[in-house]
């Protein structure tokens, strides 16, 4: 009994040892781990690299495709030959050729060529915008030669009409468009006309004219009263290649028109074309304004070429304009726009007899390559020609100078 006892109190003190002990290690805390005996060996450290302020997962993706993707630039135009435009001209001209064509033909062919008929004549010229100083002389040629002629087939009177219409649209002076230049200097054209004309468009496409002559051409962007006016020509130009120098909106015309040129000297242009901006005729503010644009233009040289922009429709009133014009800028040569759309072709003869300058290119249509330059031969052909041959024989075109 007394050793049942003996060992049961040694196992209370014992248990009581162990007790303590786990308090006594918790209370310490955890003891410390000894250093391995097998000695561990550095990694060697990276060298630092330069900070790089993180960028936007938009501009990482554009860099990205910059690298990887090739830059596709836009596909410069190679404008249609100035030579084959002309095939056009009998084909849209037709439209015209009841007044002056046909018209006259089927009045000519008449048995009996009394006082009723002449003025029935007179009055188609003049409706159809001849003007009544030429309309008188064309009748007055026409009734002398018809009475020599005494019997008068189709073809006798096709060719006298052919013959008399294209002297009265013959004039003396050169219907090239002038692009060169002084003492190496690049060709300067001012580019004129009234509100509403198609004045810019027109300048687009006078560009397109040069360039498809083997040219090279920079627009100035000197119409600064309308911010449309240069981005529409910047898109032009940019078509077939060519620079545009342009200004601020409301910027001094004459300051850009400057400008230009001087930059066109620097690139060894040929040519620098100047559009300005649409202004009446009857405005004696903006008619000063343009001829301060050709005294500051002219510090660098002489303006070679001054072109008229006149639209066809609207007849004898583009006389008017046409001559106002002509006083202040010295117009050289006129560009008629809308001929396929009137049936009044004979404000070519009207505006060459009045001013004595001569008409050198025709918008036929609204297609970029739709300027032609004017062709007197051809022009009549035009107007006399059937229905059916009204689009003719290719015949080449006048060269720009």
């Amino acid at each position: 009994m007394e050793n049942w006892q003996t060992w049961l109190l040694v196992a209370v003190v014992l248990l009581a040892v162990a007790v303590v002990a786990v308090v006594v290690v918790r209370s310490r805390g955890k003891r410390e781990i000894p250093p391995p005996t097998t000695p561990i060996t550095p990694v060697a450290e990276k060298p630092e690299q330069p900070s790089r302020t993180a960028e936007p997962d938009h501009v990482a993706a554009v860099e990205s495709a910059t690298t990887t993707a090739e830059v596709v630039e836009p596909a410069i135009e190679v404008p249609e030959p100035t030579a084959g435009r002309l095939v056009r001209l009998r084909a849209r001209l037709s439209r015209s050729n009841n007044a002056l064509g046909k018209g006259l033909l089927s009045l000519l062919s008449r048995d009996r060529l009394d006082d009723d008929v002449w003025e029935e004549i007179e009055e188609l010229l003049i409706t159809a915008d001849v003007g009544l100083e030429p309309t008188m002389q064309i009748v007055e040629r026409l009734r002398e030669r018809t009475r020599v002629l005494g019997t008068r087939t189709s073809d006798q009177l096709r060719e006298l009409l052919h013959e008399e219409l294209t002297r009265a649209l013959e004039i003396d002076a050169d219907r090239s468009v002038n692009t060169s230049g002084a003492d190496g200097k690049p060709g300067v054209i001012l580019v004129v006309g009234v509100n509403g004309a198609g004045k810019t468009t027109t300048c687009g496409k006078v560009a397109r004219v040069l360039v498809a002559d083997g040219k090279r051409v920079l627009l100035g962007a000197a119409d600064t009263f309308r911010a449309a006016a240069a981005d529409q020509l910047e898109t032009w130009a940019g078509r077939v290649g060519s620079e545009v120098v342009r200004g601020a909106e409301g910027a001094d015309p004459a300051s850009v028109a400057f400008d230009a040129v001087k930059r066109g000297t620097e690139l060894e242009v040929d040519v620098v074309l100047v559009d300005t901006a649409g202004r009446l005729q009857n405005k004696a503010g903006l008619m000063d304004e343009l001829g301060k644009v050709k005294r500051v233009v002219e510090k660098h040289g002489p303006i070679d070429e001054t072109l008229l922009i006149l639209d066809a429709t609207t007849g004898q009133n583009g006389l008017e304009q046409a001559r106002v014009f002509t006083e202040v800028c010295d117009v050289s040569g006129v560009v008629l726009t809308k001929l396929d759309g009137s049936a009044k072709g004979g404000i070519v003869i009207a505006v060459q007899r009045r001013l004595n300058v001569p008409v050198k290119l025709i918008g036929l249509g609204e297609g970029p390559d739709d300027l032609a330059p004017f062709d007197v031969t051809q022009f009549v052909d035009a107007l006399l020609a059937d229905g059916d041959s009204a689009t003719g024989d290719s015949v080449a075109g006048q060269p720009v100078a």
